[in-house]
């Protein structure tokens, strides 16, 4: 929602809506986006190539820029560039891979094996070019309140106002999941579709109750909220809600360290999924994955977040699963040793 404008959302017709169209070429094997390629289309190889990032407020975003201005210094190949492009994050970047207007794209690792096997946000629509191109931070889901709430478990969220993040990214099913794990259903809170930056502005405003975020710990845009607020709460996570989630999903049990944020007065239990960068396998050709790849990993310190002590080649297939290789990141990642 560009515009930051506040929306309440019923019934999730606009994921139904958004997935229709971004998918629905693809999935019917047409010709797709400037490259050509399509969900599981015929090669062609390109070399000004876009990353999908996510929404201002969010980790996707800053580290997008970052990982394209890499990308772009230090691989010489002819009429290569990698620009970074602002979008709903996971499920739309995952999206757009499939019709070729993206060629990169950073996404949660649970999303992602939603989306090769078609199901979920992606029923009926599985991706067939989108390759695992390494691993790079775990990412936390975070319930931020104010103390003002009165908002101290999750339970106290039904009737509430809560963000549960931008148009086609994952944070919508992760926030219902959370909810879920508490026995609150849909119409018992009231939804708001908004990006992280947005919601995190709301919040301050008095405009939210609460912000249900999948981000990197530590986010920047918590730690801003708690700069202009000076009273953010984290809203921790009970074992039976974590084992649920666990069941339900392909979340597994995270601490957010004390640490992370000056606020916090001991850990927070939550879950986590982990961020993954996917390239594809019919815009990009294996040679250059190859050197994507590399150069991520080789120039990894290069990277000004806090998440960048994550992305290590030791960790670079982590969360996984069965999940396709780039193979230009397979013949890397052999090369290295992490992969037999």
């Amino acid at each position: 929602m560009g515009n930051g404008s506040l929306r309440v959302l019923a019934k999730p017709l606009l994921t139904v809506i958004f997935l229709s169209a971004a998918l629905g070429l693809a999935a019917c094997g047409a010709p797709q986006g400037s490259g050509g390629g399509g969900g599981g289309g015929e090669e062609d190889f390109i070399t000004d190539l876009q990353l999908g990032t996510g929404s201002v407020g969010g980790v996707y975003f800053p580290l997008g820029q970052e990982i394209a201005t890499i990308l772009s210094d230090n691989i010489d190949v002819e009429g290569f560039n990698v620009s970074s492009v602002e979008t709903g994050a996971s499920v739309d970047n995952l999206a757009q891979i499939a019709r070729g207007d993206l060629q990169l794209g950073l996404a949660q690792n649970n999303t992602a094996q939603e989306a090769v096997a078609g199901e979920g946000e992606f029923e009926g629509a599985a991706i067939e070019n989108a390759g695992w191109m390494g691993q790079l931070y775990p990412e936390a889901i975070s319930i931020i309140t104010l103390e003002s709430t009165g908002i101290e478990s999750v339970e106290d969220l039904e009737g509430q106002r809560i963000a549960i993040g931008p148009p086609g990214g994952a944070t919508r099913a992760a926030a219902e999941l959370v909810l879920a794990s508490a026995g609150i259903e849909e119409g018992e809170y009231q939804a708001f579709e908004e990006d992280f930056g947005t919601a995190q502005t709301r919040l301050q405003d008095g405009n939210l109750d609460a912000s249900i975020e999948v981000v990197g710990v530590p986010s920047s845009g918590i730690s801003e909220l708690e700069a202009v607020t000076g009273e953010v709460r984290l809203v921790p996570l009970t074992d039976e809600q974590i084992s649920y989630i666990e069941e339900n999903s392909g979340y597994q049990e995270f601490e957010i360290p004390q640490d992370a944020y000056d606020f916090l007065e001991e850990p927070v239990p939550t879950v986590s999924a982990f961020s993954t960068l996917f390239g594809s396998t019919t815009q990009i050709s294996e040679d250059l994955g190859y050197e994507i790849t590399k150069t991520l990993y080789e120039n990894a310190d290069e990277i000004t977040l806090a998440q960048a002590e994550f992305i290590t080649i030791e960790d670079a297939l982590l969360g996984r699963g069965d999940l396709p290789l780039h193979p230009g990141a397979e013949r890397y990642f052999r090369e290295e040793g992490v992969l037999e």
